[in-house]
């Protein structure tokens, strides 16, 4: 099946996707919010990836990667994951009928590893991080005969997730900018892949943690580096950029925020204030570099993506004690 990694990424693809995706999806919601809005300065739109069924924007990719492998007779498949990539594919498996397995770092987020489960999937806790974890899949993937979904290097996850790029053009043709997470990629490779084919001035932004930035260093650097990989927010915990995505958007970023821990907990305290939406780390994240890109948004139709919600409930409980209530955001 080695033609599946090597099938094209392209708005003409995107558009092809996003036929498969609506088969199992639905459209998520892009709503402005005045609060958020006067707070930064621009036109605040938000894109709620987290009002999909598994709680992310993921599960566009997940849905025309297995509706792929289903076509093709695989078995099954394997991956690894901090959680929602992980639920993506377990999920996307059981709509289609197929076996999946999802490794996961020990210590992983618990709601995260909840739903993986109740997805159906096999559950595997292994190793430190996100990259001893993949070192598991790579010695079962051949043993178990299933196929690998990597995270990141698979274009049907990109051209799935260029789906929620075209409803925002289509609810929001005249959008200036779009700010995105950045973990393993797939989401800032779809987003470019399609806005800069309808729209070529959009500005992209992304936005990563600081404690796990070796996509903002690979980008800084033009090349791919490794970094250390700390963060608590799983949307971000990838400690090297990946082949596929990075070169798509290494190039075509108009900037690129890292925020510390602190503010990745703001980020999400202000999306339940200003949205009332519980959202993840990286799916609050967009906020905060809007906040920190202020001077270059100033007046300008801007999206932010909520790129998740699937988070802790420990999560949840500090990004309110340590940051909504001690930063003055209740009035």
């Amino acid at each position: 099946m080695d033609d599946i990694k090597c099938y094209p990424i392209s708005l003409t693809e995107v558009i092809r996707a996003s036929r498969t995706v609506y088969e199992k999806l639905t459209p998520t919601p892009l709503i402005e919010y005045k609060g958020l809005s006067e707070l930064i300065g621009a036109n605040i739109y938000v894109k709620h990836e987290n009002h999909h069924p598994t709680g992310s924007f993921k599960i566009r990719g997940g849905v025309n990667l297995l509706a792929h492998l289903k076509a093709k007779d695989a078995k099954g498949v394997i991956t690894f994951s901090t959680g929602n990539h992980g639920i993506s594919v377990a999920s996307a498996a059981s709509w289609f009928g197929m076996r999946s397995v999802v490794v996961v770092p020990e210590n992983n987020n618990p709601t995260k590893n909840r739903i993986i489960r109740e997805s159906g999937a096999e559950l595997i806790e292994v190793g430190r991080t996100f990259e001893e974890a993949a070192k598991v899949v790579e010695s079962l993937c051949e043993s178990r005969g299933l196929y690998y979904v990597h995270p990141a290097n698979e274009p049907h996850l990109i051209n799935g997730v260029g789906s929620e790029f075209l409803e925002i053009m289509e609810d929001l043709p005249d959008v200036d900018a779009v700010i995105v997470p950045i973990g393993a990629g797939s989401e800032a490779a779809a987003a470019i892949t399609t806005l800069k084919s309808i729209k070529p001035e959009i500005e992209i932004y992304a936005v990563q943690s600081m404690n796990s930035q070796a996509a903002y260093l690979s980008w800084k650097k033009g090349a791919i580096v490794e970094a250390p990989n700390l963060t608590f927010a799983g949307g971000f915990a990838t400690g090297r950029a990946y082949e596929l995505p990075f070169s798509i958007y290494k190039e075509n970023l108009a900037d690129f925020i890292v925020l510390s821990e602190e503010e990745i907990y703001q980020g999400i305290a202000l999306a339940g204030f200003y949205t009332h939406n519980l959202v993840e780390g990286a799916g609050g994240a967009p906020i905060m570099a809007a906040l920190k890109l202020q001077d270059k948004l100033k007046g300008k139709r801007v999206v932010l993506q909520f790129s998740g919600c699937n988070a802790s409930p420990d999560e949840i409980r500090l990004a309110y004690q340590h940051a909504y209530f001690s930063n003055g955001y209740r009035n």
